[in-house]
C-alpha cells in the first residue's frame, strides 16, 4: 500500500523524499517585468519543507506571454530573458535548501496576459476571437510568433537548468495558451495549428518536444519534466474539449517520456466527469505507462485527505491551500506530527504562514480576489488595507 512518506523514484532517476507536492500558486510578489522580489524569496524559503516536490508558481516564457495578474497587485514572475536568471537562481536555492526538489513552472498566458492590455500592448492567442468575458481585444498569433513561443519554452527550460532547478513543469491548464490551442472553443485556426483534434494537439506537443530537446542537450540525466492540464473544458454551452479528448492528448504526451502528468482538478481530487462513475484520476491513470507518475491537486487540507488522495489513484498528491495555511505540511507528516498541521487561518497564525504582502491583501478581501476561500478567512478580514485595490 502506498504511503505519504514513501520515497518515490521518477522515470529519469530523481528521488522524492515523499509523495507530497506543493501546488503552483501565484504569490503576488513579482516586481515590474516579472522579477523576483525579496518577498518572493521569503515566501518560498518558508516552504522549503512543505513537500518533497516543490512547484513554483507560473513563470511566463515570452515577453508577450504575460503578465497574467490582477492589475494593481504585484506582478506575475517571468523567465523570458537572461536578466531573470539571477532571481531564478536565488529562488531555486531558497526552495532546495532542505534537500527537496524544486520545479520551475513555465507558462504563456495567451489571452490571459491582461498586463499587456493594461499597458496598451497586443494580447495574443491562437485565434482573434471577441471573447465576451474579456474587456480587451485579442490578436491572432502569426506562424512566426508561434514558432518563437515554442523556442521560448526551450529557452526558459535552459534557464531553469542554469539556475539550479531540478526540473520544469509545462503549464497546459487553467485556460492559458497551451490549453487555448487545444480548445475547440478558443482555437478556430484553419492551418496546421488548428481544426481537427490532431491539429489542436500540435502546439502543446511541439512545446513538449522542444523542452525535451533542450533537456537532452543541456540538462542533467535526472532532470524532471512534467505537464499540467485541466482534464476537460466544459462551460455550457461552450465545450473546448472533453476528458476523452484530453486523455488522447495525454497518450501522445507520454510518448515523450515525461516524469509525470499533473491534473488540475477544480472539483477536488475525487471528482468525476459526467456520465461515468470513474474519477478523473482513474481515467487518466489508464492512459499512462508504468514510468509516468500521476499528480492530482484539489481539496487537500489535512494528512487524512492527502492519504485518501494517494489511495484514490494518484501517485503524488499536490497540496495547494494546505501549504498556504501550513508551510511545513510535509515536514509534519514525515515526522509523525500530521495532527499538528494547521487547517485554518487565525489572527494568531497569520505570521506563521509567511505570506507575501500581495497574498495577505488578496486573501483578506471579501472575495479572496476570485480565489477559492481559505478556511478561517473571515478571521483576517480586518487586516485588509486596500493598498493594491485601485483597479478592483
Amino acid at each position: 500500500m502506498k504511503k505519504l512518506t514513501d520515497t518515490v523514484t521518477l522515470r529519469h532517476g530523481a528521488e522524492l523524499s515523499n509523495r507530497i507536492a506543493m501546488a503552483p500558486m501565484q504569490s503576488h510578489s513579482g516586481r515590474r517585468g516579472g522579477f523576483v522580489s525579496d518577498d518572493t524569496l521569503r515566501y518560498y524559503s518558508a516552504r522549503s519543507q512543505a513537500a518533497g516536490l516543490l512547484l513554483t508558481e507560473f513563470h511566463y516564457v515570452s515577453e508577450n506571454g504575460g503578465p497574467a495578474y490582477v492589475p494593481g497587485y504585484p506582478e506575475q514572475l517571468g523567465a523570458y530573458s537572461d536578466a531573470h536568471l539571477e532571481g531564478l537562481t536565488k529562488l531555486a536555492a531558497a526552495l532546495k535548501k532542505d534537500g527537496n526538489k524544486a520545479i520551475l513552472q513555465i507558462h504563456h498566458g495567451g489571452r490571459e496576459a491582461r498586463g499587456r492590455a493594461v499597458s496598451g500592448e497586443d494580447v495574443v492567442a491562437p485565434s482573434g476571437i471577441d471573447f465576451s468575458f474579456l474587456k480587451y481585444p485579442i490578436r491572432e498569433l502569426t506562424l512566426d510568433e508561434i514558432d518563437e513561443i515554442i523556442a521560448d519554452f526551450g529557452r526558459a527550460t535552459k534557464r531553469a537548468i542554469q539556475a539550479g532547478f531540478d526540473g520544469v513543469e509545462i503549464h497546459g491548464a487553467n485556460h492559458y495558451l497551451l490549453q487555448q490551442f487545444f480548445s475547440a472553443f478558443s482555437n478556430v485556426r484553419e492551418d496546421k495549428w488548428g481544426g481537427s483534434l490532431e491539429k489542436r494537439m500540435a502546439f502543446p506537443l511541439a512545446v513538449v518536444k522542444e523542452v525535451k530537446r533542450v533537456i537532452a542537450e543541456a540538462g542533467p540525466a535526472d532532470f524532471i519534466v512534467g505537464y499540467r492540464l485541466s482534464p476537460e473544458e466544459i462551460h455550457e454551452p461552450n465545450v473546448g474539449y472533453t476528458y476523452e479528448e484530453a486523455t488522447q492528448l495525454v497518450s501522445e504526451i507520454v510518448k515523450n517520456e515525461l516524469d509525470y502528468i499533473h491534473l488540475s482538478l477544480y472539483g477536488g481530487y475525487a471528482s468525476s466527469p459526467q456520465g461515468t462513475d470513474k474519477t478523473f484520476t482513474e481515467l487518466f491513470k489508464e492512459v499512462l505507462d508504468d514510468d509516468t507518475k500521476l499528480l492530482a491537486v484539489g481539496g487537500v487540507l489535512s494528512e487524512e485527505s492527502a492519504r485518501d488522495a494517494i489511495e484514490k489513484s494518484a501517485d503524488i498528491v499536490v497540496v495547494g491551500r494546505g501549504t498556504l495555511i501550513d508551510p511545513q505540511f510535509a515536514k509534519k507528516v514525515v515526522e509523525g506530527r500530521g495532527h499538528e498541521i494547521f487547517h485554518e487561518l487565525t489572527a494568531e497564525n497569520i505570521d506563521y504562514v509567511q505570506w507575501t504582502a500581495g497574498l495577505k491583501e488578496a486573501f483578506s478581501r471579501e472575495d479572496s480576489l476570485g480565489l477559492p476561500p481559505l478556511p478561517g478567512g473571515d478571521s483576517i478580514r480586518h487586516l485588509h488595507t486596500g493598498r493594491y485595490d485601485m483597479f478592483r
